[in-house]
């Protein structure tokens, strides 16, 4: 059987539904963490000596070091938030179309509330 219907393999044209959006976020998400991974393991090295710990206690009273770490919550945060909706999926728990729409709204909400929450601590 031949199958001549036409395909549509432009991603920028095609209409992604609001849980292929999160999902797709969420990979980037884990991607942009991978590449942190060396400056966080930077910092933390930096914090376990004493002289260290004082030059990150400098850098953290500078407003644009607490947007730069404000910035980095931010992928770590909605890679969470997606994480648990994706864990949930995996043990049939919001797997239909309704509950899928729902939650992919609720990492939404749940993200935009713990960022603004992660900002409100760093300052």
């Amino acid at each position: 059987m031949r199958n001549s219907r036409p395909k549509n393999l432009d991603l920028f044209t095609i209409s992604f539904p609001l849980p292929a959006i999160i999902s797709l976020l969420h990979r980037i998400s884990g991607a942009c963490l991978f590449i942190l991974i060396p400056f966080m393991l930077w910092g933390l090295s930096l914090s376990l000596t004493v002289s260290g710990y004082d030059m990150l206690q400098q850098w953290l009273g500078s407003p644009l070091v607490k947007i730069i770490f404000w910035l980095i919550f931010i992928p770590f945060i909605y890679h969470l938030v997606a994480g648990i909706r994706h864990l949930l999926s995996d043990i049939h728990i919001g797997d239909t179309l309704k509950a899928g729409r729902l939650t992919a709204k609720l990492v939404i909400i749940v993200t935009a509330i713990l960022v603004i929450a992660a900002g409100i601590w760093l300052w």
